[in-house]
């Protein structure tokens, strides 16, 4: 029978409710339940930002499903107390300069241990900015894939692709936070070339757990075994399939609708310009693609005579086609209503695919004025080049 003496409960509150007002708050996490409810495994609490008001996400993890629930930051405070006695023998405190473990011995003696640590946290949530946060490494998926082992720990060979999922959630939650998506409560999105599901899986848990959405999120492949393979990683990590799962297929073949956010990283060549139309073509508020392989350019590439001593190179002529495809790319976005960013993603010494399109859809549309202009930029770059075909100027002449 656990006993709750109030000392190091009392303690652990007070500095629960002092971390929320300072904003060192990074989230509570309530361990080793010992309780009647049948396959409950932990409860994460984490501060939000829900329409402008700060606001407590406690997201109930069970062997099979996540349950989210959002409470206004007094009654969250609340709901905090009630589980601080509802049979979780550890409950543990992380905050941005300690780790704060309050914890049952076998003999129901309560203890509280403190121990500093180094960690980048979420920005004060009750503060009117944009708030950046990581993902927690306890994902149960980051296990599944072999990101951290059975005690959450980061394994050495894992970071870069760690690196590279969190930098993916900061661009996409920057970009959600910064559109008309912040207000939506429910979000749909799509992955196309999903693979083995890193980035999709964590698209998913950055919607409904640190945004508190309830998201609808699609992972489309082409190689059925990684199909089977994700799925497989989707039930063992707890999420739901009715909102999270994955489909054989492609951007051609891939039949979806009504999508808020189109996610292709890593599209060969053409394979990129289907996606960005799919995504304009569906109306998405925000599309992120990271092309590669710039292959159809090069092959049309004329070169101006004053550029041939530098482009007699074929590594200049490779990075000379990578930019004129992408900024065509850019150009094509916004001409059809988006306001489009070209940028490196990673650091080079991370990933050498490392250069993303994000592109976000306008509140207002463009004027005539405005689409002329952009349209006789693509003419003129395609002319000085000697261009005749871009795969996704065409595609969008139906558009």
């Amino acid at each position: 029978m656990i006993t709750t003496p109030p000392g190091p409960h009392e303690q652990f509150l007070t500095e629960f409710q002092r971390q929320l007002i300072d904003g060192g708050l990074s989230r509570v996490v309530f361990a080793k339940y010992s309780g009647n409810e049948v396959g409950l495994v932990r409860i994460t609490v984490r501060p939000v930002i829900l329409r402008d008001i700060a606001s407590l996400s406690v997201v109930t993890s069970y062997a099979t499903k996540d349950i989210t629930k959002n409470f206004e930051q007094s009654a969250g405070v609340e709901e905090v107390k009630a589980l601080m006695t509802s049979g979780f023998a550890r409950i543990h405190l992380l905050t941005s300069t300690e780790d704060i473990e309050l914890a049952a011995t076998r003999k129901g003696a309560w203890t509280l241990r403190r121990s500093r640590v180094a960690r980048a946290v979420a920005a004060n949530p009750t503060h009117d900015r944009t708030k950046i946060r990581t993902l927690s490494l306890e994902e149960p998926f980051l296990v599944e894939l072999g990101v951290t082992d059975r005690q959450h720990r980061l394994v050495p060979a894992m970071s870069r692709k760690w690196k590279q999922i969190n930098k993916f959630t900061e661009i996409i939650e920057k970009a959600v936070e910064q559109s008309p998506l912040h207000q939506q409560t429910k979000i749909t999105a799509v992955d196309f070339g999903s693979g083995k599901g890193y980035l999709t899986f964590a698209l998913y848990a950055l919607l409904t757990k640190t945004l508190a959405k309830n998201a609808t999120v699609t992972g489309v492949e082409v190689r059925p075994d990684l199909v089977s393979t994700t799925e497989s990683v989707a039930r063992a990590a707890g999420f739901a399939l009715r909102e999270y799962g994955f489909v054989e297929g492609d951007v051609g073949t891939f039949a979806g609708a009504d999508v808020d956010i189109m996610v292709a990283l890593h599209a060969c060549d053409t394979a990129t310009d289907h996606a960005l139309h799919f995504g304009i073509l569906n109306n998405a508020s925000i599309i992120v693609a990271s092309p590669c392989c710039h292959k159809e350019l090069r092959r049309q590439l004329t070169w101006p005579t004053a550029l041939q001593p530098l482009l007699r190179h074929g590594i200049h002529q490779g990075i000379q086609a990578e930019m004129l495809t992408d900024a065509l790319r850019a150009l094509l976005l916004e001409s059809h209503g988006y306001e489009a960013k070209v940028f490196e993603f990673i650091s080079p010494e991370e990933t050498s695919k490392n250069k993303m399109i994000l592109a976000t859809k306008r509140s207002t549309p463009l004027t005539e004025t405005e689409r002329a202009v952009l349209d006789d930029q693509v003419s003129n770059l395609k002319s000085f080049y000697g261009i005749t075909e871009h795969t996704l100027e065409t595609l969008l002449r139906t558009v």
